[in-house]
């Protein structure tokens, strides 16, 4: 089964932490699948991605962009694996019927918004009864994460 981490954003945005994740899963040699809501919200990430740091590059595409098997991250709306990605980062409270293609799931939500934070529980109710190892992460203070209960 795939090991599922939920991730509970409270100090900072998906935007910056997403691009962390991000480096540190291209750093272990692993390719990266991001899904989002919309394609207006994949070309915002797409765009982010490219101009988040100053000194950082991280190679990415989109379906607008081609060439889905060359890029370390892809970034979607669709149910796919384009990239052979081993990690897959869920946004915008998305979900997936086909987790058992990662080795691992990062279910990034806002703990800003009750709505998101209910739809996440949702979410790991049906990630446990499906037998996945599911951990729940939490933002310090400094906006690093911690393992927690």
């Amino acid at each position: 089964m795939t090991e599922v981490r939920f991730y509970h954003l409270t100090r900072t945005r998906l935007e910056n932490a997403l691009p962390q994740m991000l480096e540190k899963t291209l750093s272990r040699g692993q390719r990266a699948v991001v899904r989002a809501a919309s394609e207006e919200r994949v070309e915002a990430l797409n765009s982010w991605l490219w101009t988040y740091g100053d000194r950082t590059f991280l190679p990415h595409g989109s379906a607008k962009d081609g060439y889905a098997a060359e890029q370390p991250v892809w970034l979607t709306v669709a149910e796919e694996n384009p990239n052979g990605a081993q990690v897959l980062f869920l946004t915008d409270g998305t979900a997936s019927t086909q987790l058992e293609a990662f080795g691992l799931c990062a279910d990034l939500f806002d703990g800003n918004d009750e709505a998101a934070v209910a739809a996440a529980r949702g979410r790991w109710a049906a990630c446990k009864e499906a037998g996945h190892a599911v951990t729940y992460w939490r933002q310090t203070e400094r906006g690093g994460w911690e393992q927690a209960g």
